[in-house]
C-alpha cells in the first residue's frame, strides 16, 4: 500500500466491508460526499484529516489508526519518487518540484511554523522561483525528516543546479 491507487483502494475496501454508501460515511465523517469520493479515486492522496475521518466514519478502531498512518506517510513518499526526482534534476523548477514531493503533506504555513523560514520564501523554492540557501535548505530539509539518501540528493540537485554542471549520466 506504497502508492496513491492502492491507498485509494485500501480505502474503499474499508468502506465497502462497513456497508456504507458515501453519503453515510459522509454523516458519519464529517466531509461532503464529493470529499469522501475523491479520497478513494486514486489520483491524489487525501489529506490525512480526510482519511482519519474516513476510516474513523468507517468504524476503524483508534488503535489501528497509527498503522493507517504510516501506510499514508509512505504513499506521500511514494507518490513521487523524491530522490529520483532530486537525481534528475536540472533547473531551479526541477529542483522545487522535488522540495515540494519531499515535503508534501505539509503546508507552507506549517512549514514556517516547523521552520522559522518565511512561507513565501518557501512557496518561491517550491515554484522554483528563487535559488534556496544550503543553511536554510538544510533546516527546512531536516524539519520535514528526510531521510539520509534524500538529503544526500538534496545537497547534490543544490551544487549541481546552482554551479550549472549538467547531472551525471546513469
Amino acid at each position: 500500500m506504497h502508492d496513491v491507487p492502492a491507498f485509494a483502494a485500501a480505502l474503499q475496501r474499508v468502506r465497502r466491508q462497513a456497508g456504507l454508501t458515501y453519503r453515510e460515511l459522509a454523516d458519519r465523517a464529517h466531509y461532503s460526499h464529493a470529499h469522501l469520493v475523491r479520497a478513494t479515486s486514486g489520483k491524489q492522496l487525501p489529506t490525512w484529516d480526510v482519511t482519519a475521518a474516513f476510516l474513523t466514519g468507517c468504524g476503524v478502531p483508534a488503535e489501528l489508526l497509527p498503522v493507517w498512518r504510516r501506510h499514508w506517510e509512505a504513499a506521500v513518499r511514494d507518490a513521487q519518487d523524491v530522490v529520483e526526482l532530486l537525481r534528475t534534476a536540472e533547473t531551479l523548477q526541477d529542483l522545487g518540484t522535488a522540495l515540494a514531493a519531499l515535503a508534501r503533506p505539509r503546508s507552507s504555513r506549517s512549514l514556517e511554523q516547523l521552520t522559522g523560514i518565511p512561507r513565501t520564501t518557501i512557496q518561491a523554492w517550491f515554484q522554483g522561483a528563487r535559488m534556496p540557501g544550503r543553511d536554510r535548505l538544510d533546516r527546512l530539509v531536516r524539519a520535514v525528516g528526510a531521510t539520509l539518501a534524500e538529503r544526500a540528493a538534496v545537497a547534490d540537485a543544490l551544487d549541481r543546479i546552482s554551479s550549472g554542471r549538467p547531472r551525471a549520466a546513469a
